[in-house]
């Protein structure tokens, strides 16, 4: 279906392919993988024709039918979240205007008499297919795919222009999934979702019988999805059969394996180089010398195994806190009628890690800005108790970054006192290394700022983390980092995540917030899977 055969590409002095040849076949669902600015965007986008190749060529087949969707959303104002829904849906969604326009035409007084019957005409060849389309099912289907992405009936009403960018995000991904095309192009499709969110696209793609090229940073969605990786590798691109887990296995022993070959090899290399320059003096030996330096030129050399470079970094330990952490007594909160806590009782123990679930919209990012003091209930207690340190990470303390700092010196003003030694290798512990640290906030990612406050709170870190969404547009190498670190972590923790793989290793109880009203399991998020048979609340 989709082939794109020695592909070189150059971006500035960054040559991302060299000769990379990968193929999608029919029904195939691939994951694409490699370090961030590797090049995987640029794949798409070569795909889609929006960049070329330097050389080689992208070969599609004829009348493919590919939706793609990146994290560049256009403008969306003046209709409602399911017109712009069904205006993205191609060739149904023309149709369906054409239909509306003809309609209106047949109906209107104004009409030209003699036009009348090509219209009827006109109007008849547009219902049938219309009809092939399944057409009339198309509002339907949008209500249901918008219902599924996390959007309420009165959300799907709303004029799409008052949302935020983060829910018209899931609008754009709702065109590409309505179009049913023959390839869908997925890049960061969770980006932006919750758990009950991608719990559903997940069923969504499985269901889906066409092939499928995505990137995520979600372990979880990728390995119950794919049956093939494409990894870029220093500017080749190597296909593995399997999911995720599958390739990182597989990839860990050819590293080994390579790895072990590389030192045999250099073994033999010290071995004969030893000879000949012992022996290169003597008249005597000089057939062997010669001999054997022809066989040292002739070898093909084993190159060691490329390795991600991951920056480990010892955190310092928090200071202890005292046994009770956070007390809340009878707390109740309203957004105008919608309560969200009515009489609400928790106890958070030192050490402990909860996770707080539940669907979108139950409250609990509320909960979250009650704890860290930036929301106030509107009755009942919320108490942090003696010799508690609090950090609060939230998206919108990515906003208060000085855009003129560089990494460095973000870092710097935050811990003047610290050497630059230490504050470059904790820019390097979160993916900062080289000359990205003298990046401008200004130009950072979201990603990238989300990974710089993490790298500010947990230099000094405090013994009770409130984290809403810690691990939002982070690479899986960053998340490998930012788990290790917390894994560590010596203090109290609440959070709220989507990644399934970060609930698993860090919490330790799970507060679930729903309608019914708020219920507490010991243990973790895999214990909690466990009692309840589902992975989120409202997903069966």
């Amino acid at each position: 279906m989709i082939r794109l055969d020695q592909v070189s590409k150059q971006h500035g002095r960054q040559i991302l392919f060299l000769e990379a040849s990968l193929s999608l076949f029919k029904g195939e669902k691939a994951g694409l993988v490699g370090p961030n600015g590797a090049g995987k965007s640029t794949i798409f986008r070569m795909i889609m024709r929006e960049e070329e190749p330097d050389g080689g060529a992208v070969v599609i087949e004829k009348g493919l039918k590919i939706g793609y969707f990146s994290q560049d959303v256009g403008e969306m104002s003046g209709r409602s979240t399911v017109e712009e829904t069904m205006a993205g849906a191609g060739e149904v969604a023309t149709i369906a205007a054409e239909l509306h326009h003809l309609e209106h035409a047949m109906a209107s007084p104004d009409t030209d008499p003699n036009a009348f019957d090509a219209i009827v005409a006109r109007y008849g060849e547009v219902q049938a297919r219309f009809d092939d389309l399944d057409g009339y099912a198309l509002e339907a289907r949008t209500r249901e795919i918008l219902a599924g992405l996390g959007f309420s009936p009165e959300m799907q009403d709303m004029d799409v222009g008052k949302l935020s960018g983060g829910w018209k995000m899931r609008v754009a991904l709702a065109r590409i999934l309505l179009m049913r095309a023959d390839v869908l192009l997925l890049d960061e499709p969770t980006n932006h979702l919750d758990i009950e969110s991608i719990l559903w696209l997940e069923r969504f793609l499985k269901d889906f019988d066409g092939a499928l090229l995505m990137t995520s940073h979600d372990r979880d969605f990728m390995n119950r999805i794919v049956t093939k990786i494409i990894e870029i590798d220093a500017g080749e691109l190597v296909t593995w059969s399997g999911n995720y887990d599958f390739y990182e296995k597989g990839r860990e022993l050819a590293n080994q394996h390579k790895e072990a070959q590389f030192e045999r090899q250099q073994a033999m290399l010290k071995k004969e180089e030893a000879f000949i320059a012992r022996f290169k003096a003597r008249a005597s030996h000089a057939a062997q010398v010669q001999s054997r330096q022809k066989k040292i030129d002739k070898i093909e050399k084993v190159e060691p195994p490329r390795r991600r470079e991951v920056v480990e970094f010892d955190f310092k330990k928090p200071p202890r806190s005292g046994d009770d952490v956070v007390s809340i007594a009878r707390v109740k909160k309203a957004y105008g009628a919608r309560v969200i806590y009515d009489g609400l009782d928790l106890l958070v123990r030192r050490g402990e890690r909860w996770c707080v679930m539940g669907v979108n919209g139950a409250g609990k990012s509320t909960l979250l800005k009650i704890i860290a003091g930036e929301t106030k209930p509107d009755a009942g207690d919320a108490q942090i108790g003696a010799a508690v340190k609090l950090g609060y990470f939230a998206q919108h303390a990515m906003e208060v970054l000085d855009p003129e700092h560089s990494v460095l010196d973000a870092l710097q003003h935050s811990f003047p006192r610290a050497t630059v030694g230490s504050m470059k290798g904790l820019a390097g512990a979160f993916g900062f290394s080289g000359d990205d640290a003298d990046k401008k906030c200004s130009i950072l990612s979201g990603g990238e700022k989300a990974r710089l406050v993490l790298a500010k709170m947990l230099f000094d870190p405090p013994n009770l983390l409130v984290l809403d969404e810690p691990t939002n547009h982070l690479d899986m190498d960053t998340k490998a980092t930012l788990v290790k670190a917390l894994s560590d972590f010596e203090g109290t923790m609440i959070f709220v995540s989507h990644d399934r793989a970060f609930l698993r290793a860090l919490s330790n109880r799970v507060l679930e917030v729903s309608p019914s009203g708020v219920h507490r399991y010991g243990g973790g998020y895999s214990e909690y899977v466990a009692a309840t048979g589902r992975e989120a609340p409202g997903v069966g």
